[in-house]
């Protein structure tokens, strides 16, 4: 039964890719399992491979005594003594017991189980060292069978699985088919699957993108950024490390050959290649290409984006259920707000801005409430719940939450005039204080009035007469502030006078 022994264990290593070593420890065990399953757990019995004759041998050690009273444990020293001439009292000797062969069915058979789990075990042990260092790689594999939904794919050494949450929703593989995934766990499990591949991962889009465009693979272009919708559509932003290289040409090749490659491999998944910018503005309007967008409104602090497109790209640049801003939002990692121009205008006006500052009214009920006539807050306080309720998806709670908000707006610019009118008021009957708090001297304010309005009066003749008396009475003034010469404008005059006459 074992004379092919050697000749098998040397197949069996080098199908399997096993350790020769460690298969022999294997068939080891598995044999010594089956002798203490027949024999017992108290005889000490050893299994030993012989290599030169190409089998296992069973040794069972016994003490050597004068006399035995356990033949399972003991040997008398006259049959140890033809055994082993050399052996002394109180010696464990060893003797090869009956051929491994003779075991018996059963034992045999319990050998089979171990043998062979003990294969898998090691199996398993080579699989996950031969594929640990290969995680985040393309492989290929055959179609084997489907589980439940999840594929079995054989990559010829053992089968990996691909299940059904990594795989695209356009599934048209049939079982025989070839298929290409990426390698995205390795465990080392005695139940599952050691392997789990995927075909939904943005690693596997860059990994593609590598075989196909031999600039990436060399350095010269980098993938920066991925963001997928498998099976729909997807965003690559690139970057080229050389000025005079087109990241986006190079992806996409002569005619689109490179990134058709691509397409097929992902069943018609649409892709979209953006060159990045360190610029957000420049970079969103990359990225949401193929849409025009008028204007960038960035905002660091909350990492948004308010993006202006004209009316006619709004439903370009937001896509079927907001597919194209949404994979340009994970492109960047930013929140962008797409709003047409028509209505960025009606978000800058006074009355859109009072609605959107209700806590109660988000950006969808503005709008509702705007394209119903209201306004602005002030409307909205003159209106009855009823009223809003009318306009559809606004319920009576909300309306009245609505118009008590609004009205509570609306009073508090009345209330800070009024403190400040009061405040005014208090300042002008009280007049300038020192250090200490204390007032100086009181405001004259009427006093000061009457005196000025007493100099914007008309001089009657009387006054006239006598202002040149008073122009003669004071004259030019030195740098001191001493009159020189009098003035004699009166005499100067009346001569004239005479010699008029």
């Amino acid at each position: 039964m074992l004379s092919d022994l050697k000749r098998i264990i040397d197949q069996i290593c080098r199908d399997k890719g096993l350790d020769r070593q460690s298969l022999i420890e294997s068939l080891e065990d598995a044999v010594m399992s089956a002798a203490k399953k027949k024999y017992g757990l108290r005889r000490d019995l050893e299994v030993h491979y012989n290599d030169e004759l190409g089998e296992l041998e069973l040794f069972q050690f016994r003490q050597v005594v004068e006399k035995v009273e356990d033949e399972q444990t003991q040997i008398a020293f006259e049959e140890a003594v033809s055994l082993d001439p050399d052996v002394r009292m109180h010696d464990d000797l060893g003797s090869k017991m009956e051929n491994v062969a003779d075991l018996g069915r059963i034992a045999a058979q319990f050998a089979k189980q171990v043998i062979i789990q003990k294969m898998k075990d090691a199996e398993r042990n080579v699989i996950y060292e031969m594929y640990k260092d290969r995680v985040g790689e393309v492989v290929n594999g055959i179609v084997q069978r489907f589980e439940r939904g999840n594929m079995v794919v054989n990559l010829g050494r053992t089968d990996a699985l691909l299940p059904s949450s990594e795989q695209m929703p356009r599934r048209s593989f049939r079982q025989g088919d070839r298929i290409r995934a990426l390698l995205l766990e390795v465990r080392q499990t005695t139940r599952e699957h050691q392997l789990v591949l995927s075909r939904t991962s943005n690693d596997f889009l860059s990994k593609l993108f590598s075989t196909e465009v031999p600039e990436i693979s060399e350095g010269i272009v980098s993938i920066f950024a991925v963001a997928r919708e498998s099976g729909l559509r997807a965003k690559i932003a690139v970057i080229s490390s050389e000025s005079d290289v087109d990241p986006v040409g190079a992806c996409v090749g002569m005619k689109g050959s490179r990134v058709q490659n691509v397409v097929q491999e992902l069943q018609g998944e649409r892709i979209d290649i953006v060159p990045w910018s360190p610029d957000p503005a420049k970079y969103v309007s990359n990225a949401l290409s193929p849409a025009q967008v008028s204007m960038v409104v960035v905002d660091e602090e909350n990492r948004t984006l308010l993006v202006v497109v004209p009316d006619d790209q709004l439903s370009l640049a937001i896509d079927r259920g907001g597919q194209n801003v949404r994979l340009a939002s994970q492109l960047l990692a930013w929140k962008i707000d797409v709003k047409s121009e028509q209505k960025y205008a009606k978000f800058m006006e006074q009355g859109y801005k009072s609605l959107i500052d209700l806590e109660c009214v988000d950006d969808r009920l503005a709008e509702v409430l705007y394209d119903g006539g209201f306004t602005s807050a002030a409307d909205l306080a003159e209106a009855g719940p009823e009223e809003l309720t009318e306009l559809g998806k606004i319920d009576e709670e909300l309306a009245a939450r609505m118009v008590e908000e609004a009205k509570e707006k609306l009073l508090e610019p009345q209330v800070s005039e009024s403190e400040e009118s009061e405040v005014a008021e208090g300042t002008e009957e009280t007049g300038p204080t020192d250090e200490d708090g204390v007032a100086e001297e009181p405001l004259e304010t009427a006093e000061s009035e009457s005196v000025e309005s007493d100099d914007t009066l008309p001089l009657s003749e009387s006054e006239e007469s006598e202002a040149p008396e008073v122009i003669e009475e004071t004259g030019p003034t030195d740098e001191a502030g001493v009159a020189e010469e009098p003035l004699k404008i009166a005499e100067s005059e009346s001569d004239e006078d005479d010699a008029g006459a």
